[in-house]
């Protein structure tokens, strides 16, 4: 803001731009003067300078990714004393912000003629533990090559992601890829009583797709024709991936580039990424957190 003051002053003149901009002309001059001369830095200004640093690197630590809500939360963990309102403040002087996201684009069909379990969910996307509810979507990527796929499988525990493929063909193959990623990860069994919901979308109502839900023990719900909200969580995770790597990262040249981005986006979410819903903790922290209370449980006993 500074700088685009200094740059503009010659032709409109400090004051009407201030005004416009909403500052005190006072502010740019003592911006000026600081440059001057550093000694005459207020304890705020000096204050100011540090924290900017600070902000900068979460800033891009996260690839551009995080607005002033996470930049202050990552902020805290580090036991930096800084107040959400002064990140804010600062963020915007230095007029960096996060992604934004934008509308959803519905991919999934529904497939009403096939037989389909009922719903266990009923929009009440809460697990107790790892490897109890299991939520499952996908959605695709317009790419110089056509047009990509990629499908996601969430533990609704810890907002994990579980599994996930990249694909070009919008086949059950594809996200039964995904499914067999999740198993083979979490090796879920009958004991857990876990639960895998998704949308009415034909492939995950295929034979192919239930019989290895079935061979794995683990139980089906499907959410109701048309109503987004009976996978929302599915679909928030999915909103985040398109805000912070499609969206943002994009134009795609090829499916290669799609599948490379999606890894590393993947593997930041689960170990670096706070998470609001689980108390501003990371996925990897919060089922961390899961074991060492269940392990200390079971040594007293």
């Amino acid at each position: 803001m500074i700088a685009f003051i200094e740059r503009h002053r010659e032709v409109f003149g400090v004051g009407p731009i201030c005004r416009v901009l909403g500052i005190a002309p006072s502010t740019f001059y003592a911006h000026k003067a600081v440059e001057r001369d550093p000694e005459l830095a207020s304890a705020r200004a000096k204050r100011d300078r540090t924290d900017e640093t600070a902000i900068k690197r979460v800033f891009e630590a996260s690839r551009g990714r995080y607005g002033a809500r996470k930049v202050w939360h990552v902020l805290r963990r580090e036991g930096r004393d800084i107040a959400r309102c002064t990140v804010e403040r600062l963020m915007r002087a230095m007029q960096i912000q996060g992604v934004v996201r934008g509308k959803k684009v519905i991919t999934t069909n529904p497939d009403a003629a096939q037989p389909c379990p009922d719903d266990k969910v009923n929009r009440a996307f809460v697990a107790q533990m790892p490897n109890q509810l299991w939520v499952s979507d996908f959605t695709y990527v317009s790419s110089w090559q056509g047009t990509v796929y990629v499908a996601f499988v969430i533990d609704v525990f810890a907002r994990k992601i579980v599994g996930w493929r990249v694909s070009t063909s919008m086949t059950t193959g594809f996200v039964l890829d995904a499914l067999n990623q999740a198993i083979c990860q979490r090796a879920p069994s009958e004991a857990d009583k876990l639960i895998h919901h998704s949308d009415r979308g034909s492939q995950y109502l295929s034979i192919k797709y239930t019989e290895r839900l079935a061979e794995a023990g683990i139980d089906t719900s499907v959410g109701s024709v048309g109503d987004s909200y009976d996978n929302a969580l599915a679909e928030s995770i999915i909103g985040l991936f398109k805000t912070e790597v499609i969206n943002f990262l994009g134009p795609w040249k090829s499916v290669g580039q799609v599948e490379w981005e999606t890894l590393k986006w993947v593997d930041w979410y689960n170990t670096e990424r706070l998470h609001s819903a689980i108390g501003y903790v990371t996925p990897r922290e919060k089922e961390e957190a899961f074991l060492a209370d269940l392990s200390a449980v079971e040594k007293a006993a």
